[in-house]
């Protein structure tokens, strides 16, 4: 179980990426990271999110964001799912959960009438200087990144 509460510092971590990279948190020090976990790539719910995020590219870069996607998808599934979706963000591979057990995303969860255990659709805001600012658990994609923008929006205004 993770102890990151909002206003500590996030540990950094490394984990494999899509554009065969291995990134970590102090590669995005300077800018904010929406770093969005989701439950699996080319399914309905994943997909829509994705394509949220990457419709609001443009929104996010103004407020000095970048966007990471997690899940426990290999990189090579990663790679596939964006491409079709022209995702112009990168997807890190959590396939060992070490990136889900520091957020505490894995919940049991009710698929087909089944108890399974999966990652819970979450959403972490980590300020430039690696601080955990906003969360957002068991996210309703809907409406989800106009809320994440609305947050980054009011942070990244009462730091201009």
């Amino acid at each position: 179980m993770s102890d990151i509460a909002i206003g500590s510092l996030v540990p950094d971590f490394q984990a494999l990426s899509t554009g065969d990279k291995t990134l970590s948190l102090g590669d995005f020090r300077g800018n904010y990271l929406v770093l969005y976990f989701y439950p699996k790539d080319n399914t309905p719910g994943c997909t829509q999110e994705g394509q949220a995020f990457r419709d609001h590219i443009d929104q996010f870069t103004a407020l000095n964001a970048k966007i990471i996607g997690v899940s426990r998808d290999s990189v090579k599934v990663h790679e596939g799912f964006k491409c079709k979706q022209a995702f112009p963000f990168d997807l890190l591979s959590d396939s060992d959960e070490s990136l889900c057990q520091m957020f505490n995303v894995i919940a049991m969860k009710n698929m087909y009438g089944k108890q399974v255990r999966g990652i819970e659709r979450s959403t972490f805001l980590i300020n430039p200087d690696g601080i955990l600012v906003r969360e957002w658990r068991k996210v309703k994609v809907k409406s989800h990144c106009d809320e994440v923008l609305q947050a980054l929006t009011e942070l990244a205004g009462a730091s201009a």
